[in-house]
């Protein structure tokens, strides 16, 4: 199967590649890859804050997406869910890159929907 997570957060990747970050979809990779292990970074450092917090938005997108689903008949919207993820970004106790609010917004944003884009067709879920 699938993982939207990791689908979502590739290709939020490749939507938010600047010249100012030219390796985000490298560095992702290498955060998807953490991610799987027992080792959390204590402190997002420059280069890989950035790509740490893309997988962060997409695992958080993907959870929050499966627990408003699990409450209500229908799946709900990008917004719904990239204002939730805003709300526990902001009351988690844990570091992210110093983020102009415009831009957090936007990568916020963009995970969000390539994350729930990502996401299997509810009748493909349960055949």
């Amino acid at each position: 199967m699938n993982d939207p997570v990791t689908q979502g957060a590739r290709a939020a990747a490749q939507r938010l590649t600047t010249p100012a970050h030219p390796n985000l979809l490298h560095e992702v990779e290498a955060a998807l890859h953490d991610r799987n292990t027992s080792r959390r970074p204590d402190l997002y450092t420059d280069p890989t804050a950035l790509a740490s917090l893309i997988v962060s938005i997409a695992t958080l997108a993907w959870a929050v997406y499966n627990d408003i689903r699990s409450r209500s008949s229908t799946a709900p919207t990008p917004d719904t869910v990239a204002r939730r993820v805003r709300h526990q970004l902001d009351q988690a106790d844990t570091p992210t890159p110093p983020l102009d609010p415009d831009e957090r917004d936007r990568i916020i944003d963009t995970t969000v929907e390539e994350t729930l884009s990502a996401a299997p067709e509810p009748d493909a879920e349960h055949p």
